[in-house]
């Protein structure tokens, strides 16, 4: 016995606990976005919880924690705690984003985590999603729409709860019917949907999965996120005009100085060239009077000489 608890606690260091339960294989077209589901236990609540990149736990390297600012752009991570699952989302995605972990701090031992596969193509997933994220209204229908590859069995799972085959079922009260649209389509229909039916779902076919999520509300609750999103709007776009009409003054009044300071300007200087303008006579008639007088004072003794000369004779 003790043997066999050896083994168990060798397999778990070399491998991982497994507190975590997450997507096991999914294909995703190369360029495109995808958001991973990690649920975890109770006694991880308030502990910190990362993605880890690489083949290996023990070797893999920290893409993003919940008590880190996040800075990168490939890389977002949210933690609800309620329902105890965090999401890791991932951008741009590559044939070198294939191998992952998400992963649970463990203050009295190893992080406990689970293991997950990227399979990243150029050409048409092996199963994908129309829309990742959904949203219903309680006692009403939801369908989601598939596109599959393969041809296997089908099943429609809460992540870490029951699971639904093809072709139909219930789940937690909901109706599920799985239905082919198409040779490689099918759509998923959620009948009677319940506050409750909201969560993360994986839909499976053979070895792949695709997460998705699904938001129920009540039509009251939508109207009044939606009042609150319009008046939201209506007051960004009131500080906008307001904004607008600002920048609008302030070029006004930085055209009309501009203005005002030319036009003084050039008042300035045409009252300066006329006073040139009107000064330059004035300094003709002042040498003008100068030689008459100059000419004047130089001729009277001549008129002089000559009245003696004739009074003589």
């Amino acid at each position: 016995m003790t043997f066999y608890f050896y083994i168990i606690f060798l397999l778990s260091g070399l491998t991982g606990t497994h507190s975590v339960t997450t997507v096991t294989k999914v294909s995703v077209k190369a360029g495109r976005s995808l958001s991973i589901p990690c649920l975890y236990g109770t006694q991880y609540r308030n502990h910190v919880k990362y993605l880890c990149k690489g083949s290996r736990w023990r070797s893999c390297s920290y893409a993003i924690k919940t008590n880190e600012r996040q800075k990168s752009k490939k890389f977002s991570i949210s933690d609800d705690k309620d329902q105890r699952i965090f999401t890791v989302t991932m951008r741009e995605l590559t044939n070198e984003d294939s191998h992952f972990w998400c992963f649970v701090e463990n203050n009295n031992g190893p992080d406990d985590g689970e293991y997950f596969h990227l399979s990243v193509t150029t050409g048409p997933p092996i199963l994908s999603v129309r829309d990742q994220k959904i949203t219903g209204f309680i006692g009403e229908n939801v369908s989601i729409e598939f596109h599959n590859c393969i041809s296997d069995r089908l099943q429609w799972c809460r992540l870490g709860g029951a699971c639904v085959e093809n072709p139909s079922g219930l789940m937690d009260g909901t109706r599920v019917i799985i239905n082919k649209t198409g040779h490689k389509d099918f759509t998923v229909t959620l009948s009677g949907l319940k506050l409750e039916s909201g969560g993360w779902y994986l839909c499976s076919s053979g070895e792949y999965q695709m997460p998705v999520h699904l938001s129920v509300y009540g039509k009251s609750e939508i109207n009044a996120a939606t009042i609150t999103e319009t008046t939201v709007t209506s007051l960004e776009n009131e500080k906008d005009s307001n904004l607008l009409d600002l920048e609008l003054i302030i070029r006004l009044s930085v055209f009309i100085v501009i203005i005002s300071v030319t036009l003084i300007m050039w008042l300035l200087l045409r009252c300066k060239q006329t006073t040139a303008e009107a000064a330059v006579p004035a300094k003709v008639e002042d040498e003008v009077a100068d030689h008459n007088v100059l000419q004047i004072t130089q001729g009277s003794p001549a008129r002089s000489d000559e009245g003696v000369a004739c009074t003589a004779l």
